[in-house]
């Protein structure tokens, strides 16, 4: 069994991607963990996802910042919806923020 909460040695200081859960079938729903070591988002440039995105922290603190100007801060246990293409990045995490992010896209009929 896998510990959510569990910080894999990093000297890179480069973030983590791990999936928790993707189905070969399933290919519009991937849960994901993402460790982030004080990273952030490049200065230029926005996520532009195709894919709508639900975050939660839960350990640490981060803030995302919106095209739109706004921004969230989060701490743990705070999670956000953020539909697709709504242009967001990162701005700042802890040094020890762990992220459950949920990827889905609509269901197309």
């Amino acid at each position: 069994m896998d510990n959510i909460f569990e910080i894999p040695d990093n000297s890179s200081g480069e973030e983590i991607f791990e999936d928790i859960l993707k189905k070969d079938n399933l290919e519009w729903f991937r849960l994901e963990r993402i460790i982030s070591f004080g990273n952030r988002s490049p200065e230029e440039g926005w996520y532009d996802q195709q894919w709508n995105e639900w975050v939660m922290v839960v350990k640490g603190e981060a803030v995302l910042e919106f095209e739109t100007g706004a921004s969230t801060e989060l701490i743990t246990g705070d999670h956000i919806f953020i539909e697709k293409n709504v242009k967001h990045k990162v701005s700042y995490t802890s040094d020890d923020c762990v992220w459950l992010a949920l990827h889905f896209k609509e269901r197309s009929n």
